[in-house]
């Protein structure tokens, strides 16, 4: 039991908000039902952003420290396995460049935008707790789930109108999500498809609107279990859409980003774990960012 005990733990995901983008494996594993996770976690990011040539800022970094905690319950929806999420996240964020010409930099710190996320299985993973779920695992070398998933980023970040650069984002944001998981042995591959859709901020800066197309992302992962809760994944990503307006008016911003990212899990004791992560994004586009991305965390269970 305790062989499945550490497999659960290391394939839960939490989704702690830690960088604008990321690659999250593992969001489709199979999990026993009636059970609570629990993980908290830091990151580091350093980018270099580049504005749309309106804005007249140049040489622009940001360096951004975030803590976050998440809370996941799995539960049997339509007899299939569901899960709800919820996780917050703090940020403490310094900008820094030059506008129209003149050097300057500001910071912003307090909490971010929450997130909650409902998913569930509509192929492979059923709903089992205790020694089914054990027995399941045990016997079930290989295997193909298909997920949908609704996430939903409310406006409850530290935002001020009067600020053109912000933690929160004033806005709900809604993420309909599709996932696909084949497992064969040790390894695991997984892929998801994203499209984020915003509303609008009528409460931007200075007083204005701002509105946001939807932004579309894919990301597939490919996972080797070395022995009972200790894995690796090596992860590529790719982001397209999400040209803003202001008033109306569009601000030829349209973006593209491709992703990578490395992460592994380590299972301290049979109810905890760790994760370590390095995600990279570069963008493809004149607007956009180069950022890099360091992350610990842990993650227990009852």
């Amino acid at each position: 039991m305790i062989r499945f005990l550490l497999y659960f733990i290391m394939c839960v995901w939490l989704p702690f908000p830690l960088a604008a983008q990321e690659l999250d494996p593992r969001r489709w594993a199979h999990l026993p039902i009636n059970t609570n996770f629990f993980g908290a976690g830091y990151a580091y990011t350093q980018a270099d952003i580049s504005f749309n040539p309106t804005l007249l800022i140049e040489d622009a970094e940001l360096t951004m420290h975030t803590s976050a905690a998440a809370f996941i319950r799995t539960f049997r929806l339509f007899d299939k396995t569901g899960r709800m999420e919820i996780s917050q996240g703090r940020r403490d964020a310094r900008w820094s460049g030059k506008l129209d010409g003149v050097a300057t930099s500001v910071s912003r710190h307090g909490l971010a935008d929450t997130r909650l996320r409902l998913a569930f299985n509509l192929i492979g993973a059923p709903a089992l707790a205790g020694k089914d779920y054990a027995a399941y695992r045990a016997a079930t070398d290989v295997e193909t789930i298909v997920g949908v998933a609704l996430g939903a980023q409310l406006p409850t970040g530290n935002y001020r109108k009067d600020k053109l650069l912000n933690i929160g984002s004033n806005r709900f944001t809604f993420r309909p999500q599709i996932g696909v998981v084949h497992s064969r042995g040790k390894w695991t591959f997984e892929a998801t498809g994203t499209a984020e859709i915003y509303t609008d901020n009528g409460s931007f800066f200075n007083g204005n609107t701002l509105e946001q197309d939807p932004f579309y992302t894919f990301q597939a992962h490919a996972i080797h279990t070395f022995s009972p809760g200790l894995w690796a994944a090596a992860s590529l990503g790719y982001g397209v859409g999400g040209q803003s307006a202001v008033n109306g008016v569009s601000k030829n911003d349209h973006k593209e980003f491709f992703a990578w990212a490395l992460s592994a899990g380590y299972p301290v004791k049979k109810w905890l774990s760790l994760k370590a992560a390095y995600l990279g994004i570069r963008r493809q586009r004149d607007v956009g960012s180069n950022s890099d991305t360091f992350s610990i965390g842990f993650s227990t269970f009852w």
